[in-house]
């Protein structure tokens, strides 16, 4: 039979493998507790880079995007007085249009025909005369042609001056067609609102307009229409 000291040593070595056991299982549960939080941790790092990349912009994708609207700036500026210019352009030959019209139609009817200019207003209009009646007056013109058109707010008639030996200027000025080819030689002067200005020329002889894209003095026009 095993002393009892025998038993005691026995005793000894199981309690001291359940303790060693113990403490491997503690050092195992905090090792794998360690390895949790760092893969963890790591996963939040990774996260985090890539909410910053799709939250923003890098350097390079910035001076990308700079660069691109640079040039496209640099290509459309040629372009941008013409399109601010559009509306100008368009008044002008729709009034020279007008005037050409009112030409043809005077020898074709046989009627003083009257561009009216009313600068207040900012508006020109049509009327007629009949040169063959007892007691001929103007009246408005209401046949195709002669409706009244108001230029856009951006464009306003800044002066007309009509050669019919009186050199008319004023806020209400009107020019004729006659019956027999001709016309009072007229210049008027469109201006947008930015300050652009362009002259009319309506020769005497031909009814023709010269659109020029400038201001020019109308006494120059006028005597080298008259002298034409």
């Amino acid at each position: 039979m095993p002393t009892s000291t025998e038993a005691s040593n026995r005793a000894c070595r199981q309690e001291w493998r359940r303790a060693r056991e113990r403490a491997d299982r503690c050092l195992g549960a905090r090792a794998g507790a360690g390895l949790n939080r760092s893969a963890a941790s790591g996963e939040a790092a990774l996260d985090a880079r890539d909410s910053a990349r799709q939250a923003g912009f890098t350097l390079i994708e910035l001076a990308v995007v700079i660069f691109i609207m640079g040039l496209m700036l640099t290509l459309a500026a040629p372009y941008a007085g013409v399109l601010r210019d559009a509306q100008l352009k368009s008044t002008a030959r729709r009034l020279a249009g007008r005037a050409t019209f009112l030409y043809v139609q005077a020898n074709t009817q046989k009627l003083v025909l009257r561009l009216n200019f009313d600068l207040k207003g900012n508006r020109y209009f049509v009327t007629w005369l009949d040169p063959y009646a007892l007691n001929p007056q103007f009246l408005p013109y209401a046949r195709p042609g002669g409706e009244a058109i108001v230029l856009p707010a951006g464009v306003r008639v800044r002066d007309v001056i009509v050669a019919d030996g009186n050199g008319k200027r004023g806020t209400f000025v009107g020019c004729n067609f006659y019956p027999q080819g001709f016309a009072d030689a007229t210049v008027i002067h469109l201006v947008a609102s930015y300050g652009k200005v362009m002259t009319l020329a309506l020769s005497p002889l031909t009814g023709r307009v010269k659109i020029i894209g400038d201001d020019v003095a109308a006494e120059r026009l006028i005597y080298a229409a008259s002298a034409s």
